[in-house]
């Protein structure tokens, strides 16, 4: 988890301020796990080509945390290369996340997680070292699913409503 910035990197070619990260931040807190904000992730084949999948997000203790079937492709993608973009749009606010995707296993922040999911609409409960359910998305996979977090390097944004600007983050 970070919400320290090491280098905030000012984009925006118009004269406009550098956006506070915090932005981001709250937005992330208060528009995730929602059908209205599609989130993507970006991963790696290992033939190089790239891969891009919808995934059902949480941002949740200062982290962006999915789900994903052990047997996909993304997942597949993960566990040979874990260096993953995640790009929503939040209201009035293009974002993309950088980072490593690295699987949850620790049963109590599992536990939080199925929680959170659960007040999202999604009623994921624990199962092991992963989350089962009665549904997830057409393209998930068969139950169990993995759950992964996000290790935020970077990210950077895109502001479509006031304040407007486009900033660069660096995390450490």
């Amino acid at each position: 988890m970070t919400n320290s910035t090491t280098h905030t990197r000012n984009l925006d070619q118009y004269g406009h301020a550098a956006l506070p990260w915090s932005r981001a931040q709250d937005q992330l807190a208060t528009e995730t796990a929602s059908a209205d904000v599609p989130y993507f992730l970006n991963t790696v084949r290992p033939d190089g080509r790239p891969h891009s999948a919808g995934i059902g997000a949480v941002w949740f203790e200062d982290a962006l945390y999915f789900v994903s079937g052990p047997g996909t492709r993304k997942s597949r993608n993960i566990a040979a290369n874990p260096a993953c973009t995640v790009s929503v749009r939040l209201t009035g606010l293009d974002l993309v996340l950088e980072g490593e995707a690295e699987r949850v296993v620790d049963t109590a922040v599992l536990g939080r997680l199925a929680a959170r999911y659960r007040e999202a609409g999604w009623p994921a409960e624990v199962a092991g070292e992963a989350f089962t359910a009665p549904f997830t998305a057409p393209s998930g996979g068969p139950p169990p699913w993995y759950v992964y977090r996000l290790v935020l390097r970077g990210a950077h944004a895109v502001a479509s409503r006031e304040p407007y600007g486009a900033t660069r983050w660096t995390f450490g």
